[in-house]
């Protein structure tokens, strides 16, 4: 791998449907080196989506499913991760705001509560430190 912080190669995600494989992802490449932005532009439908989720191994199987293609993220191969490595890595290192408010935000809990429990879960603080550090970083 060379020096990018994410690099997909050749990533293929499908849907495997009544109707048939509706190829969602198939064959993207691309490289992201620390401190720098990346955006996935294109039409509805064209796969932006499913590949963010792909990179995070959070694509619905089934019906879908990564067929091909390699994701290393600092050199490790996210294919090949266990679920606890993964967990580790989705929110606190790797993270997706979805463009759908109802996946982004719970309505019945504050936005510093929601806050709050990602930063308890990845830095392991204790609820009033989380807290802190959750209105910290709304200010």
């Amino acid at each position: 791998m060379n020096n990018n912080l994410l690099e997909i190669k050749k990533l293929k995600t499908y849907f495997f449907t009544a109707k048939g494989v509706v190829k969602a992802v198939d064959g993207v490449s691309f490289g992201l080196r620390q401190g720098e932005n990346l955006c996935l532009v294109g039409e509805t439908g064209c796969g932006k989506t499913a590949t963010a989720l792909s990179i995070l191994r959070l694509i619905d199987s089934p019906p879908g499913r990564i067929v091909g293609g390699e994701i290393w993220y600092h050199g490790e191969d996210l294919l090949k991760c266990s679920t606890k490595r993964l967990r580790r890595i989705r929110g606190n290192r790797i993270a997706m705001i979805f463009q759908d408010p109802q996946f982004s935000l719970n309505p019945v809990f504050t936005v510093g509560d929601q806050i709050a429990e990602h930063i308890k879960l990845h830095l392991k603080l204790d609820p009033e430190q989380a807290m802190e550090r959750s209105l910290y970083l709304m200010e």
